[in-house]
C-alpha cells in the first residue's frame, strides 16, 4: 500500500478499510499472538467492546507500555456512534486524540517496535464515564498483560485516571512515568500540560 490513503504507518490512516484489512492480517505475528489471545480472554468477560492490539507496535518485544484511560468510539469496529471505528488500539486511528498521539512519537524519537498502547480499563461501553467498579476490574486485568511482555521496563500512565495503575506497576518493579491525556479536550483547558507530553515520554523512553 504505497498511496497516503492506505499507509499502514501514518495519522488517521485507520479511517480506509483496505488499511483495517492490512492491520487484521498481521494478527498472528508472533510477537502479537499472545497479545490477540489476552484481547480475546478479556472480551469473554462481556463487559464492553474490547479492541485488538496494533500490530504494528511492538507486541511482547516492547519495553515500553503506554497506558491509556479507556478506549474511545474509534476502537470499536461495530459502528454504534453512526462512524465505524478500526477495532484496534492504535495510533493510526480516525480521531484527533490518536493523532496526537502519533505526532507526540514522532517528536519524541520513539520507535514504534519498541511501544504497546493499552487502556486501564481495556473495553470501550459506549461511555466515555469510568465508574469505581469499572476501575477495579480493570486494574484487576494488568497484572496479566504485564506478564505477557518479557522485554517491559517501563510503564508511561497517559492521563491522571492512568496514573491509578502506579502501585501495579511498582510491584512489576517497572519505572513509572505519567503525563497529561494527549486529548483535545486537555489540549484547549490545559496547554501547558499537553505541549509537556512528548518531552515526558522521551525522558521515559531514554530509560534503559
Amino acid at each position: 500500500m504505497d498511496d497516503n490513503c492506505t499507509s499502514i504507518d501514518a495519522p488517521r490512516s485507520l479511517k480506509n478499510p483496505t488499511a483495517i484489512a492490512a492491520r487484521r492480517a498481521m494478527l498472528d505475528r508472533p510477537q502479537i499472538a499472545p497479545l490477540r489471545d489476552y484481547a480475546a480472554w478479556l472480551r469473554a468477560e462481556h463487559l464492553g467492546t474490547v479492541p485488538e492490539f496494533d500490530p504494528m507496535d511492538g507486541g511482547t518485544n516492547a519495553r515500553l507500555l503506554f497506558l491509556m484511560e479507556k478506549p474511545g468510539p474509534m476502537t470499536d469496529d461495530r459502528a454504534r456512534t453512526g462512524k465505524t471505528g478500526s477495532g484496534f488500539i492504535s495510533r493510526d486511528n480516525d480521531d484527533p486524540t490518536a493523532e496526537a498521539i502519533f505526532n507526540f512519537m514522532r517528536q519524541a524519537g520513539i520507535a514504534r517496535e519498541e511501544t504497546v498502547l493499552w487502556n486501564v480499563i481495556p473495553w470501550w461501553n459506549g461511555s466515555r464515564k469510568i465508574t469505581p467498579p469499572e476501575m477495579n476490574a480493570g486494574l484487576r486485568q494488568l497484572d496479566a498483560l504485564m506478564n505477557l511482555l518479557p522485554k517491559l521496563t517501563t510503564v508511561i500512565a497517559v492521563g491522571r485516571r492512568a496514573a491509578r495503575a502506579k502501585a501495579l506497576v511498582e510491584k512489576h518493579r517497572l519505572a513509572f512515568y505519567c503525563s497529561a491525556h494527549p486529548s483535545p479536550i486537555n489540549r484547549a483547558a490545559r496547554p501547558k500540560f499537553w505541549s509537556a507530553i512528548p518531552d515526558i515520554w522521551a525522558e521515559a523512553a531514554a530509560r534503559r
